[in-house]
């Protein structure tokens, strides 16, 4: 199990997630935050530190959001495990399932 990044991160991308996570795991992408499940150590350091609630145990994703854990599965699969987010440009493309969601504009 790991934890993914929903909805509410699309468009907003806070980063605190990856400042708190310890073991450099969160990639990012255009619109959204992503967590590579190969890496991730379930620690669940990044969960409370986010401002919008976009964090969650991978069982426990709402159910409206459940393509969001496909999501940060298969963005990976071209990638692998490169051992960390910091050493890998952000992403060029968001899966699917975040590309096709509605731009929300700030504020």
């Amino acid at each position: 199990m790991t934890y993914v990044i929903a909805k509410p991160c699309v468009d907003l991308k806070d980063r605190a997630c990856v400042d708190e996570c310890p073991v450099d795991c969160i990639y990012e992408g255009p619109r959204k935050m992503y967590i590579n499940p190969d890496e991730c150590v379930d620690c669940g350091a990044c969960e409370p530190v986010c401002p919008v609630e976009a964090i969650f145990y991978e069982d426990a994703v709402p159910p409206e959001w459940d393509g969001y854990r496909a999501a940060d599965r298969e963005v990976f699969v071209p990638l692998g495990a490169p051992g960390g987010a910091s050493g890998t440009p952000p992403f060029d493309e968001d899966h699917p399932v975040v590309a096709a969601e509605q731009v929300s504009e700030p504020g």
